[in-house]
């Protein structure tokens, strides 16, 4: 075993991968699950935001593939609020693809990496959430514009610690409820760097994937977007838009009301994440080839060739169903989840099973669980509060400036739907550029739309596609992701 220790030391001294200022005591020398070589290197550790606190948050920083030292840095978010960005890493975009076992799950390379083309910051934010913890429980009880800060600094103490990447340009990334921490940190970022704030981060803009954003537009996507899927009858669709006058996120009648719960018992018993897929239940027995409101040729849309079949992987990342966003304290998903018994569509087993295994902790320099407390893929130890209002504003902001953004959308997401999405970013009034609403290909098949604005704006859907697209569609997902990065044609 020492002799291992000591080539990985070795290994890690020599390549040309490292990077030469990062810190020593945060290279990942071992990931547990995993028997292969490291293509690129990996650091993790926590970033001290308040030493008297003991105010902590947590990072792992997967390298590039291609070229580290000229590569862009992208900061990954994923949502909740309260919901570990180690979602992204196990189920979606990170370096492995996980397998299940019936112990620690085994760790394979993922083909479809985001870090094939840029170096990625995986954050558990805000300070709560996942592996990031306070020894004051004070600090749990956060807003927006206090987790936009706290991410702020933690950045500007991170390019401290990786000083080499200042100058590569800077990304943020991240889908769900991330739709809220990704304008408003930019918005920090910006004040910043007006300020004069050292380092200056080489920020460039921001991508955000089935995001939350105005209360109105997300509230009102979703009856239009089940009509147009063939959920519910062209009748009920006539009259809730005739009582509720195309007001369904707050019902202007009691009339409205009663249209919507026939809207809801009509779509009881599918997926909110993907129409597409089955719910994998808490009594686990569900048949997972079987889903009896859709035909198979529809179901074939969601599969996706990576080991852990994402229809067993389905949660709560985001805001939920018909429950948009709104100012004011935003309830957990354990709070939320105190209504029922079991959480349709569940099963996080493996990233729980993984980051609660005290050697992964120790090999990924997070704290023990007596320090930082059980991993849970959506916490219900923070209290949030929404005080920023709608994204617009900070969209409009930062789009302005010469920020480039895009808002991308899998097309079978009833939780924010593409609908609400779309209606929101072409609400900004931006000249229509790029022959308009047109395909983009992936091998020469149909991967889904766009509709490319004046301001660097590109809204895009990906088909067959739930929530978290790169879950469901890692190829396409990779592809869309470094053609934009590139400044390519998508």
């Amino acid at each position: 075993m020492e002799s291992i220790y000591l080539f990985l030391l070795i290994y890690v001294l020599f390549t040309n991968f490292l990077a030469q200022s990062a810190p020593l005591n945060a290279i990942v020398l071992l990931v547990p699950g995993f028997t292969g070589i490291l293509p690129s290197k990996h650091y993790a550790g926590y970033v001290t935001l308040d030493v008297i606190h003991g105010k902590k948050l947590y990072y792992y920083f997967v390298l590039s593939e291609r070229n580290p030292s000229k590569d862009p840095v992208v900061l990954w978010l994923n949502g909740g609020p309260g919901c570990s960005s180690f979602d992204g890493f196990v189920y979606e975009n990170g370096p492995f693809d996980f397998e299940k076992t019936k112990g620690l799950p085994k760790l394979h390379l993922n083909d479809y990496a985001w870090n094939k083309v840029s170096n990625m910051i995986f954050l558990d934010s805000p300070v709560g959430v996942g592996m990031s913890y306070s020894r004051n429980k004070a600090d749990y009880d956060t807003t927006d514009t206090k987790t936009a800060l706290d991410s702020h600094k933690f950045l500007l103490e991170w390019f401290k610690l990786y000083p080499e990447f200042v100058s590569n340009p800077f990304y943020i990334a991240g889908e769900s409820f991330a739709g809220i921490y990704i304008p408003t940190l930019s918005y920090e970022i910006i004040k910043g760097l007006d300020a004069g704030q050292k380092p200056a981060i080489n920020f460039k803009g921001y991508l955000i994937g089935n995001g939350v954003c105005d209360d109105v537009f997300d509230g009102n996507a979703i009856v239009p977007f089940v009509h147009g899927m063939g959920l519910i009858s062209d009748e009920l669709y006539e009259e809730v838009n005739k009582t509720c006058n195309g007001n369904y996120y707050k019902p202007p009648n009691k009339e409205c009301e009663s249209k919507l719960r026939k809207v809801n018992e009509d779509l009881d018993g599918l997926n909110m994440y993907n129409i597409l897929e089955p719910c994998f239940h808490a009594n686990g027995s569900i048949n997972m080839d079987e889903n009896t409101k859709l035909p198979m040729s529809f179901r074939k849309l969601g599969e996706t060739r990576r080991r852990l079949p994402v229809r067993t992987r389905m949660f709560g990342r985001a805001w939920p169903f018909k429950a948009p966003v709104k100012p004011g304290y935003v309830p957990s998903w354990p709070e939320l989840l105190k209504r029922s018994q079991y959480v349709p569509c569940i099963d996080d087993s493996v990233a729980t099973r993984w980051l609660n295994d005290e050697a992964v902790r120790v090999a990924i320099h997070a704290d023990p669980i007596i320090l930082a407390g059980k991993w849970e893929l959506c916490t219900g130890r923070i209290k949030y509060r929404q005080d920023t209002g709608s994204m617009i504003k900070y969209h409009k902001n930062l789009t302005a400036r010469g920020y480039r953004a895009l808002i991308f959308s899998g097309d079978h997401d009833m939780c924010v739907p593409f609908t609400g999405s779309e209606a929101w970013t072409r609400s900004l009034g931006y000249k229509v550029i790029d022959d308009e609403w047109r395909q983009w290909e992936v091998d020469e098949q149909v991967a889904g739309y766009l509709q490319a604005y004046d301001k660097n704006l590109t809204f895009l859907t990906i088909k067959g596609a739930g929530h978290t697209v790169p879950e469901y569609k890692p190829k396409q997902a990779l592809a869309f992701y470094s053609r934009w990065l590139e400044g390519k044609k998508i």
